[in-house]
């Protein structure tokens, strides 16, 4: 794990060149983000307790009647890394409404993250939760980086992607409206 951290901090080191800003950097060469999720019939979503990068603790269960975004990344993944300022975006269009986005990082420390999020040309103010060990992400069987789930009011998963999004996008904003009420 500790040469897993490295090497992804290495290479991070390379692709964060004094002026280039990260996601710009890395999205040239890359297809297109997706805008949609795949609606599942609704089951129960796992357990999360984690702290964010400031080590205030999120549970999952305390966000019942709000329609939750969870997105497992980490910054050494690409389309997570082009995902993020749209995750923003979609936060703020949503703001005030019983709505969250839960950002959840796997296996990487809170130095690396801060790096990274330095870098972006926008501040995200939606919680990044740590998964230091990969525990939750095994407990969600997210199997590729990144995967990203929608939790409804009653805490139940009802659609999900592996694969990076452009979440500000109007299919994925009705798609969350719908669940909204609204």
């Amino acid at each position: 794990m500790k040469m897993r951290n490295r090497l992804a901090s290495m290479a991070f080191a390379v692709l964060c060149l004094p002026g280039v800003p990260v996601v710009s950097a890395i999205a040239a060469d890359l297809p297109p983000l997706s805008h949609s999720l795949t609606r599942q019939a609704p089951k129960p979503a796992p357990a999360l307790k984690l702290k964010d990068l400031d080590g205030q603790p999120y549970d999952l269960a305390q966000l019942k009647g709000k329609v939750v975004l969870i997105n497992f990344w980490a910054t050494w993944c690409p389309p997570c890394r082009r995902e993020m300022p749209s995750m923003e975006r979609l936060s703020q269009t949503l703001k005030g409404e019983a709505f969250s986005v839960l950002a959840v990082d796997v296996g990487e420390n809170a130095d690396t993250i801060e790096t990274f999020t330095g870098q972006l040309d926008t501040t995200l103010t939606f919680p990044i939760l740590l998964d230091t060990r990969s525990r939750t992400m095994q407990a969600w069987k997210v199997a590729g980086l990144p995967t990203t789930f929608l939790v409804d009011k009653q805490g139940r998963i009802v659609a999900s992607a592996i694969g990076g999004r452009e979440f500000d996008h109007p299919e994925m904003i009705r798609a969350i409206r719908e669940l909204l009420g609204r």
